[in-house]
């Protein structure tokens, strides 16, 4: 399934995307900008630095002036032939460069009612795949909505050199490396993500979201998923792309931070007796599915929501670094423990009192573990207490997929049934409010059923699940 650069950069209405780091960025920007407008976006290209004259030529329009107000007068007419226009500032023709354009400039443009998005370069790495900022750079306008620093995959293992890296000393002052070390996954994560790096002069309100590029073997995709994992620790990175931007798909995958929320909040009626905290294996049963949780190293966080029997419930969990989540109005249905949940497994509150300022019907423990600060959930799963067959080995597929095609929601199936769990992107996270009664998140499922991303399990566990004695009985027993 081929992901389209503007869906996994997540795109808005009026966006600046400002491409900065490593050789890759010209390219990024021009394939960017011609997807846009094949689909009817009206999109300008720019750069705060200079560039060839010839690349200015990848556009089907330009206009290159130094005078603001005749460029911003041209520009509509401009954007309505071609829907896609690149503006510079002078011709420099001993360097046979145009001159990039002022921040003050661009969001000018970026303000204008005809244009939809604005891309742009701002600044220079000498074609080398990997580099650390000078003082002067990079030249980020006020108006930037997205940061992308771009690194290419083919410098690991390379020295840390001039031949190889763009300012290769200012690297090895961010990172503590020495001159001629070989670049590493490590290096290129520090370097990303620190504010004298990748991330330096981004506005505070703009998305931070590095692209590694040239990920064109399994070698370099599996250093790719490396520096991913590193990338996500900081709280300011907001997803990571993987892909390689001269590629047929330019995004092979897309990381993001997946939370999970274990639904536990009911009474169990059908069953007869609380059964989440029945022994299973040698621990309570809503225990054996939270820590199918905690052990797969791709969900971020864990939440666990209680309602009926909520201290026995909390009891069951022990000391496991979970966010314990009571749901006051449990006995309404399911939907109040999902919804719940969702906000105590993605929300960004990092105290008791943040956490009940937004929401007085949920609390948390304060002896527990809560999302770390400014972390951005790209998904959140949603396990059922009573379904011991799921496994890490699962969670990680449907993460995998999600991924692969940032889907709405992804789900398992055997033998051509859905089964739990399902995970859900954060762009259906607005929906979650509009839930009612004892269903669920089913008429989510539903309004996307289009549109879900599979995950074909060999085995039927993920059908099963305990909601009577027997179901137990036999459960126990197998």
């Amino acid at each position: 399934m081929t992901m389209q650069l503007s869906h996994a950069l997540r795109m808005r209405s009026k966006e600046v995307v400002v491409l900065v780091g490593g050789g890759g960025k010209t390219t990024l920007m021009f394939r960017l900008a011609d997807e846009l407008a094949a689909s009817g976006r009206l999109v300008v290209t720019t750069m705060t630095t200079r560039i060839f004259v010839g690349q200015m030529a990848r556009a089907p329009a330009r206009l290159v002036t130094e005078d603001e107000t005749t460029l911003l007068a041209e520009l509509p007419a401009a954007l309505a032939a071609q829907r896609h226009v690149i503006v510079a500032g002078e011709v420099i023709v001993e360097q046979d460069k145009v001159q990039g354009v002022s921040p003050a400039l661009l969001d000018r443009i970026a303000a204008q009612p005809d244009v939809d998005v604005v891309i742009v370069e701002a600044d220079g790495s000498r074609r080398l795949p990997f580099k650390a900022p000078a003082a002067h750079e990079p030249v980020i306008p006020a108006s930037a909505t997205v940061v992308v620093p771009i690194v290419g995959l083919d410098v690991l293992g390379r020295p840390l050199d001039a031949a190889h890296v763009h300012r290769p000393e200012i690297v090895a002052d961010l990172t503590g490396a020495t001159l001629g070390d070989p670049v590493t996954p490590a290096m290129i994560a520090a370097v990303l993500a620190h504010p004298q790096g990748g991330a330096k002069d981004v506005p505070p309100h703009a998305r931070l979201i590095p692209f590694l590029n040239k990920a064109e073997d399994e070698t370099t995709l599996a250093a790719a998923r490396e520096i991913a994992r590193m990338l996500l620790k900081q709280p300011r990175i907001d997803s990571v792309l993987i892909g390689a931007a001269q590629g047929t798909d330019p995004v092979r995958e897309v990381w993001g931070r997946t939370g999970a929320v274990v639904l536990a909040a009911g009474e169990a009626k059908r069953f007869g007796a609380l059964k989440q905290v029945l022994p299973w294996r040698g621990v309570p049963l809503v225990a054996h599915v939270t820590d199918q949780a905690l052990r797969c190293p791709d969900v971020d966080c864990v939440a666990v929501t209680v309602g009926a029997c909520a201290e026995q419930v909390r009891a069951a969990l022990a000391e496991r670094n979970v966010s314990i989540v009571l749901v006051p109005d449990w006995a309404e249905g399911q939907s109040r423990s999902v919804l719940a949940g969702l906000k105590a497994a993605t929300q960004k509150a990092s105290t008791v009192e943040e956490k009940e300022s937004e929401d007085q019907a949920n609390q948390v423990d304060q002896g527990n573990l809560r999302p770390t600060p400014s972390l951005q959930f790209d998904a959140s799963l949603f396990l059922l207490a009573d379904q011991p067959g799921v496994s890490p080995e699962l969670l990680s597929a449907l993460i995998q997929r999600h991924r692969e095609t940032l889907a709405p929601i992804v789900a398992p199936r055997h033998a051509g049934q859905r089964g739990n769990p399902v995970l859900f992107d954060r762009a259906t996270f607005p929906e979650f409010g509009q839930l009612e009664g004892d269903i669920g998140a089913r008429p989510i499922i539903q309004a996307h059923r289009d549109e879900i991303a599979w995950v074909d399990w060999p085995t039927p566990e993920i059908l099963e699940d305990i909601d009577v004695a027997a179901d137990y009985k036999s459960s126990a027993q197998g």
